[in-house]
């Protein structure tokens, strides 16, 4: 079954919008002239066509120059004047190979001109040779990209008529498909206000409930008004913004808008989203009384748009409940965007944005990511490190203190460690469940991940077959005790490094750099000032017993005299590291 043109050229469209015409082959912008680069035409033409003579015969050749401030690419035409929507009429031959090439549209071989790269120039001249069945007038057009988003369509040309003719009256000219396909544009006087977010309006805000006014606030609007809605959309953005509507929390398949920053003038532009890809630019706009403001850094964008639009490929009915996603980025001179370097903006749930005005925030972290880094704070922030300083340092402390028939050191170090496990089994568990699988995107974290669960396994499974106290291998048991948990706790604290930048968490630059750089100081330090307090006890006791002095550093009796000393800086450093441990679950929970 053949599809419809139209449904064709929607599919060449929007598969061209990302890739573009770099080449000049275009012959699926025969009829309309129209790339598809998504957005709008621009309203008055800056590039010119002459031509050598205003007559013409059947066989004659016709000299056809376009010229202008530099442009990458073009399509020219001649079409009869009074029906210029019909096909490419007579045929050309090249003056300049490099830059120009033939194309066939229609049934008519060599009936249009393009370029052969995006290189940039100037000027183009062709000959036109007019066909046996020439109508009366003939006009020629021309499709000019500047950029990728800055082109003009059908620049009208000079109109050439047969020997005998009268000029056609009144004067012939090509519309720009922009007068005919676009909404007229203004501009936003002044910042967004958020006075009427959840009464009259379905308002979105992060940080949340920010002022749309400031530099730090992102801010998204919906506004019923009859059979439509009126979309405000800010941010602080020198590239893009973009939101979109989704049946799930994943990219792929959603309904997206967006405001694209290109030299200080805003492109409003509708895109549906297929999978992790670049945003297939719609090339027909379905919204109306679009106006933008750039100013301060920050980017505003205002549309409206009608609830059902069942005559739009892929625009979603907005009475009914979707997640919405609100993103960032870069954008180059071209208009082109990048990929956003943060996790977008998410609801933590669906929402119909004509029901019941709301006022929300949204998370740029999932709930499972952000439980997944809360966990490992916890469990190598708090439990490892309070556990090692206490197996290392508080044997002869609390060698006389028992609990559960065990030393009191003993059990607290085990029930901390085992607490690690568990907690960090936990955590291992819940990107996978996220991401159902593997995530290619993350770096070397999944992988050093992976090593520190498992020796975080490992540690425990070893433990078990600990030597009895004075058994011949309960030094090598001790070594590889001591180098097992030690490399953990470095891979564990280089993963949480590198997981706190990640888009999925992304914790505020550069504050989490400086945290966990403080709290590795934190540690080292305590860690050091016991050493030292230990070394000075043993010159202190002035006893030096070798079977004692374990490559663990064993502890000997005279540095119980320090128990008053070590039960202070114990206490210091949990203070400490419970300080550290809320700074970051603090932090977590705000993104």
């Amino acid at each position: 079954m053949e599809l419809p043109g139209f449904a064709v050229w929607m599919f060449v469209c929007l598969y061209a919008s990302v890739i573009g015409y770099p080449n000049g082959k275009v012959r699926e912008a025969c009829t309309s002239m129209v790339p598809c680069h998504g957005g709008s035409p621009q309203l008055s033409p800056e590039h010119t066509i002459t031509v050598n003579g205003t007559e013409f015969k059947p066989g004659d050749n016709i000299e056809v120059h376009l010229s202008g401030p530099d442009f990458e690419g073009f399509f020219i035409q001649a079409r009869d004047a009074e029906r210029l929507d019909g096909p490419a009429l007579g045929s050309f031959v090249l003056a300049d190979r490099r830059h120009s090439q033939l194309l066939t549209c229609g049934r008519t071989k060599n009936s249009a001109v393009s370029h052969t790269s995006k290189v940039k120039k100037k000027d183009i001249k062709v000959y036109w040779v007019a066909p046996g069945d020439a109508p009366k007038h003939v006009q020629f057009l021309a499709t000019v990209v500047k950029k990728y988003r800055i082109f003009w369509v059908k620049i009208p040309g000079p109109v050439v008529s047969q020997p005998d003719v009268l000029s056609p009256t009144p004067p012939l000219y090509a519309t720009s498909e922009a007068m005919s396909t676009s909404h007229p544009i203004s501009y936003i006087s002044k910042p967004f206000s958020a006075s009427s977010c959840g009464i009259m309006k379905f308002c979105i805000r992060n940080p949340t409930n920010c002022d749309p006014g400031s530099a730090s606030c992102f801010f998204l609007s919906f506004q019923q008004e009859e059979s439509s809605v009126f979309i405000e959309m800010s941010g602080p953005s020198e590239g893009y913004l973009a939101f979109a509507f989704s049946h799930d929390q994943w990219m792929g398949g959603d309904d997206a808008y967006l405001c694209v920053n290109e030299d200080h003038r805003v492109h409003v532009s509708t895109a549906c989203l297929r999978e992790r890809s670049h945003p297939l630019l719609d090339s027909e706009n379905a919204l109306e009384d679009v106006a933008w403001r750039f100013a301060d850094g920050v980017l505003q964008c205002s549309f409206r748009r009608r609830i059902r639009l069942p005559a739009y490929q892929g625009r979603f009915n907005l009475d009914t409940s979707y997640y919405i996603f609100m993103a960032d980025g870069e954008a180059s001179e071209g208009g082109l965007i990048y990929k956003h370097r943060r996790q977008p903006l998410v609801t933590d749930g669906p929402y119909n944005v004509t029901g019941l005005p709301q006022d929300i925030g949204g998370s740029r972290a999932p709930r499972l990511i952000k439980a997944h880094g809360a966990l490992m704070f916890v469990a190598w922030i708090t439990m490892v490190s309070i556990g090692v300083i206490v197996a290392r340092f508080f044997k002869p402390v609390w060698s006389h203190s028992f609990l559960l028939g065990k030393e009191l050191w003993f059990q607290v170090h085990r029930m901390l460690m085992l607490t690690t496990v568990v907690l960090t089994s936990i955590s291992f568990v819940l990107p996978f469940v996220y991401r159902g699988g593997w995530s290619h995107q993350a770096g070397f974290h999944p992988y050093l991940g992976c090593a520190v669960m498992a020796l975080t396994i490992f540690q425990p499974l070893m433990a078990g077959f600990r030597p009895s106290r004075h058994a011949p291998r309960r030094q090598l048991f001790n070594w590889f005790h001591w180098s097992t948990g030690t490399t953990a706790r470095i891979l564990a604290v280089v993963t949480m490094f590198l997981g706190m930048d990640l888009p999925a968490l992304d914790l505020p630059d550069p504050w989490d750099t400086y945290a966990m750089i403080g709290f590795v100081a934190w540690h080292v330090g305590t860690d050091v000032l016991l050493e030292i307090h230990s070394y000075c006890l043993v010159r202190k006791a002035e006893v030096i017993e070798d079977d004692r002095v374990q490559i663990l550093q064993s502890l000997t009796s005279a540095e119980a005299e320090g128990r008053l000393f070590k039960q202070i800086v114990l206490t210091i450093y949990v203070c400490g590291n419970i300080v550290f441990l809320v700074a970051f679950l603090m932090a977590v929970n705000q993104v």
